[in-house]
């Protein structure tokens, strides 16, 4: 699977999700309430402020499977969803003052009354699309949501920014990077439980928001900006600290440019496999899986000299190599050797990060068009020194905007609000530790891990890849805020060495998961970052 696609696997998790049993609905209308109307039709919508209504129209489909357009390579196009009940889609069109946007909210709700469960969702995005206006709206209904996602007003491309990200003199569209960085999801949310309550003259019992990669950075936006907008939120694999992130994910090809090597994708994965074999028995368990990289001391110089064998052609591992892939897995450093941020974890595919001269197209794109202003960069030829100065433009003129990682979640806390997050250990697109750093950051902000994990808990599946936890976090969720259960464990879908998929139970941080037999222990584990 390709860069492209594996990024649009975050929306298609989050559809898939939906489709999965979930906790008793919610309670319904409340008695007397008006019924839902007959009719699919447009609806009064209360606008945002700052915000102006330019259109409202609506769509009615039948109950039935529902299929998606073939898909250009490299995506993949998306399964069927069957036995959807019928449902109305309302879109709105919103603009925002002098802005001159046209921002696209979509809502999607059940048809009949007795099919809705008086939950709202609002879905996430990915890459740099806002939210995906199909998929996942289609699979939340099924599930007895009303459910919404926005355009940002910026289209619908995951991989390119070229459409709007500048303006015709050359400087970046603040108006919509506000729109992508936050303002688009407290949109999401005021005209999507507006459409919701105007439709089945009842607002939702409880309100969602629903995301992983730029989704789950949306949900922490959620949290840190607009703390009453969501009763729940999930938020995988959140690319938060994007002014950093979104440069860091280019530091191995300024490695590989500098250290002037090229390596085979096998070589790459002889280091992660190596690794693996090192350190996968911490945890007491040989099951091919690293189950907390922090802890896996293992040495990329140990391979050199080994010969690996690639479709035929045998490579010897080099010094020069393997000091590359030392520094990919450290982190990029300033050109004095301050640490900036974070690598991947060992057993993380290197393919998307650390594919010679292709970079990440995140990264890629941040960098030429915000950071840079220049479309024509090459980001595969870049030097320390050239990186150094990029990261630095990136936090100086873009934290405030899009930084996504305010520790001071006080306002969300006393508002009752829940935060259910978690990263995958294997992550090869958004490095983990950049959420645990986060994590450690409001602890120490809002009294320590005991009180922080009364509204906010988060989970590192070991073996898990990006937006890849292949079970239903949404229920645990629901659970938590409806029932009051928080989750002390959380399920995930994890391949071992031999490829088979297990679904094992996790441990919430900063505690790690001890299996014995088929028992599951949870043990303090190590809370370090740098």
């Amino acid at each position: 699977m390709n860069k492209l696609a594996i990024i649009m696997t975050a929306l298609v998790s989050v559809s898939a999700a939906g489709l999965l049993p979930m906790a008793a609905p919610a309670s319904g209308p409340a008695e007397g309430a008006h019924p839902a109307p007959s009719s699919c039709s447009a609806v009064p919508v209360s606008a945002p402020r700052g915000a102006h209504v330019e259109s409202v129209t609506a769509q009615a489909y039948p109950a039935g499977t529902v299929t998606f357009p073939e898909a250009t390579p490299p995506l993949q196009t998306l399964a069927p969803i069957p036995d959807v009940p019928a449902r109305c889609e309302i879109t709105v069109t919103l603009t925002h003052g002098r802005a001159g946007d046209h921002e696209t909210v979509k809502v999607a709700l059940p048809q009949d009354r007795a099919a809705w469960s008086g939950r709202f969702q609002a879905t996430g995005g990915s890459a740099y699309l806002a939210g995906d206006l199909g998929a996942t709206l289609v699979a939340a209904v099924k599930n007895g949501y009303a459910a919404a996602a926005t355009d940002a007003g910026i289209g619908q491309s995951p991989a390119d920014v070229s459409g709007w990200a500048l303006t015709p003199d050359g400087r970046v569209n603040g108006p919509l990077l506000e729109n992508f960085a936050s303002r688009s999801v407290h949109d999401l949310a005021v005209v999507g439980k507006s459409v919701t309550k105007e439709f089945y003259g009842h607002k939702a019992t409880y309100s969602y928001w629903n995301g992983c990669s730029t989704g789950g950075r949306q949900g922490y936006v959620a949290a840190q900006e607009y703390p009453t907008d969501f009763q729940g939120i999930l938020a995988g694999a959140p690319a938060v600290s994007w002014d950093r992130f979104a440069v860091a994910t280019l530091w191995p090809q300024v490695v590989f440019n500098e250290e002037d090597v090229a390596p085979a994708p096998c070589e790459l994965e002889a280091f992660n496999t190596a690794a693996v074999e090192a350190c996968d028995t911490a945890d007491g368990v040989r099951d091919g899986v690293i189950d907390d990289p922090r802890d896996c001391r293992w040495d990329p110089r140990e391979l050199v000299g080994t010969q690996v064998d690639c479709d035929g052609a045998t490579h010897t591992i080099t010094a020069q190599l393997a000091d590359a892939v030392r520094k990919i897995w450290q982190g990029p450093v300033s050109s004095s050797g301050r640490p900036l941020w974070y690598g991947p974890n060992k057993g993380a595919a290197f393919s998307w990060l650390a594919t010679p001269g292709k970079p990440f197209v995140v990264a890629d794109q941040w960098v030429k068009y915000f950071v840079a202003k220049d479309p024509g960069l090459d980001t595969t030829n870049l030097t320390y020194r050239q990186f150094d100065r990029l990261f630095a433009t990136s936090q100086r003129d873009f934290h405030a905007v899009i930084g996504s990682d305010d520790p001071d979640l006080s306002a969300f806390a006393r508002s009752g609000g829940k935060l259910l997050s978690w990263h995958g250990q294997a992550d090869q697109l958004v490095p983990t530790q950049g959420t645990v750093d986060y994590r450690e950051r409001v602890n120490r902000a809002m009294g320590g891990n005991a009180r922080v994990d009364s509204f906010y808990r988060l989970f590192l599946p070991p073996g898990v890849d990006h937006c890849g936890i292949g079970t239903d976090p949404l229920g645990s969720l629901v659970e938590w805020v409806e029932q009051g259960h928080a989750p002390a464990t959380l399920p995930a879908v994890v391949t071992d060495g031999d490829g088979n998929t297990v679904t094992r139970e996790v441990c919430r941080y900063p505690q790690v998961t001890r299996r014995v037999g088929t028992d599951v222990r949870c043990v303090s584990g190590s809370a370090s970052t740098r």
